[in-house]
């Protein structure tokens, strides 16, 4: 199969990239500049994705498309109107994509939304499902919700086939931001505050995205349908360091700080997102998925923990 991939040279995309070439399909990649990309895969510039993106050199005989390129969620965005920059790329820039590759022939697109889509939070016991109406609560939330509803539009217009999948935080090698953060100080072994933390969080190892991406290329009940996507075991966030901690060769130090005064200190830190993150809850039913596509996660929470653990140790910590 010929596949285009956005967003191609990312922490995603470079995962995916591996297990299609594995697989043995011919990748091209499309960029907004010069990248290194793996050898056998054809970059096409493109330039940067908004509604006046021509996509049409990059979709000439392509079969699928994988889009993971966006604007990605800014925890402390200062942007004047965040919404209409978010809109620019995630709306407009996607929706002129599918509607060129369902002009070009292309058969199916597999879209990485986001379970923000769903909303920021779950309470105990009531994990977001496929069924529930979409509560997204910022900017990015509301962009990725507003571009799965112009897909399937298209889709229901056009012979291009549409699948979407809702991931919630992606971990596994090579991972940065705020879990790059935590394998350090779990490693430099100092005391964290969050021994008394009782919530339940769902994450997904990119090694699971990756093979439900390659399901939904090909999967008859993928057509024009949203996936919510996780492990598949939630953990909270004391279980989650000692886990890591133990992935990394060391001892999680989680001081007992009530749950009221870890959450309110953070917030008054102005860390509300940050304070959401690690107190609260945000559990994600995958069994509709499971059950539609045949599949279920083939990488264990522990395996996942320990393939980060172990590039970062590899690569020098750094």
């Amino acid at each position: 199969m010929r596949i285009l991939v956005t967003g191609g040279s990312g922490f995603v995309g470079g995962h995916l990239l591996a297990q299609l070439q594995a697989q043995g399909h011919e990748l091209h990649v499309a960029t907004r500049r010069e990248v290194l990309l793996p050898g056998g895969v054809t970059a096409v510039r493109v330039g940067d994705i908004g509604p006046d993106t021509d996509w049409s050199g990059a979709l000439d005989g392509i079969d699928a498309v994988v889009h993971l390129a966006a604007r990605v969620h800014v925890m402390r965005d200062s942007a004047a109107d965040p919404l209409a920059l978010y809109r620019h790329t995630n709306v407009e820039g996607t929706l002129r994509l599918a509607r060129q590759a369902a002009s070009a022939g292309v058969r199916r697109l597999v879209y990485l939304s986001s379970i923000k889509v769903n909303g920021e939070a779950t309470t105990p016991g009531r994990p977001f499902t496929s069924t529930d109406a979409p509560a997204p609560g910022d900017p990015y939330g509301i962009s990725k919700y507003e571009a799965e509803q112009g897909l399937l539009t298209i889709a229901a217009e056009t012979d291009l086939e549409v699948a979407i999948i809702r991931p919630p935080l992606i971990y596994g090698p090579g991972v940065r931001a705020n879990f790059l953060r935590l394998m350090r100080l779990l490693q430099r072994q100092l005391p964290l505050p969050f021994g008394r933390i009782r919530n339940r969080r769902s994450l997904l190892a990119v090694g699971n995205l990756v093979d439900l991406v390659t399901c939904c290329l090909t999967h008859p009940g993928a057509r024009n349908r949203i996936f919510l996507a996780a492990d598949g075991e939630s953990l909270s966030t004391p279980e989650l360091l000692r886990r890591l901690a133990a992935a990394l060769g060391v001892r999680a130090r989680l001081v007992p700080v009530p749950h009221a005064l870890v959450d309110g200190g953070l917030r008054l830190l102005g860390r509300g997102a940050l304070a959401q993150r690690l107190c609260g809850s945000l559990e994600v039913d995958i069994r509709d998925t499971c059950q539609r596509l045949d599949w279920s996660p083939p990488v264990s929470v522990d395996a996942g923990l320990k393939a980060a653990a172990d590039h970062y140790l590899r690569e020098g910590a750094r």
